[in-house]
């Protein structure tokens, strides 16, 4: 009994001296997809991003990459859609958040791990301080059109009932959280800090009591959990907004020269 309790108190300090000899670094070798950290310079209602990614996707590997510096206008943002991809069953979604303005143009932010070449996702890696974190601010017809098209995943979209006034401290949430992890680098971790984390978090800023759930964990249920707190568009059950938010069928279909954001949109509840 004495043998195995120091075996289980040598291998606990060796995990534990291994956990924290673990730094996340910004020198790596990334992922084309991965390589440019956010940067935003804020200036009252104005906002300037530097590497918004807008790469051409024609399939996972063939594609033509493209990072692009963007100016905003915060007294313009008019919506934010919540966005779920699945991509290994019912129970799992990437989730990502969608910024609408008044010309028609919209920005999408995605937390996301930052791949080296060749790295693959999983989820059992991700808690053990294996991959650093990115927040990934990018075009619609680059980060939601891939899920759809060239990954074939399921995507859904819905709109989330923010009041005008509160848009702008949600937008600017996101862009102090990459410019947090420009600053500092972080890991990503499968429970505490992912993709649906990120969003809790911040949506906690403009409503504080928010609750846990399981349902934070089990990404693929984020959007019941936002119904459920009164965070879609109001005025229709969950399963309307689910069957209706579907956005494939119309992503595949759309032509040339149309735009993706118009088209994923089109019979959407409150869009």
């Amino acid at each position: 009994m004495r043998t195995l309790l120091l075996f289980l108190l040598i291998a606990m300090g060796a995990f534990a001296t291994w956990w924290f000899l673990q730094k996340p670094s910004h020198n790596r070798q990334w992922a084309d997809d991965v390589s440019q950290m956010l940067h935003a310079d804020v200036n009252g209602d104005r906002v300037v991003l530097k590497n918004v990614r807008n790469f051409e996707w024609r399939t996972e590997t063939d594609y033509t990459p493209r990072w692009e510096t963007r100016e905003y206008d915060l007294s313009q943002l008019q919506t934010a859609d919540l966005v779920l991809s699945y991509w290994m069953g019912p129970k799992i979604a990437h989730t990502l958040v969608s910024f609408g303005f008044a010309d028609g143009k919209y920005l999408t932010f995605s937390l996301e791990i930052r791949k080296e070449v060749g790295e693959e996702f999983s989820a059992w890696k991700g808690f053990f301080r294996q991959y650093e974190a990115i927040l990934v601010a990018a075009d619609e017809a680059d980060i939601i059109r891939t899920r759809s098209n060239a990954r074939g995943e399921n995507v859904y979209i819905y709109r989330l009932a923010i009041p005008p006034e509160q848009l702008r401290t949600l937008f600017l949430a996101y862009v102090e959280q990459a410019q947090k992890l420009e600053k500092t680098p972080e890991f990503y971790n499968t429970l505490t800090s992912n993709c649906t984390t990120v969003v809790f978090d911040i949506a906690k800023r403009i409503v504080p009591d928010l609750p846990l759930d399981y349902r934070l964990l089990l990404s693929g249920y984020f959007a019941e959990y936002a119904h459920a707190q009164g965070g879609l568009v109001e005025g229709f059950g969950y399963t309307e907004l689910q069957e209706k938010g579907y956005i494939v069928p119309r992503a595949k279909a759309m032509q040339v020269g149309e735009n993706f954001s118009e088209v994923i949109r089109r019979g959407v509840p409150g869009m």
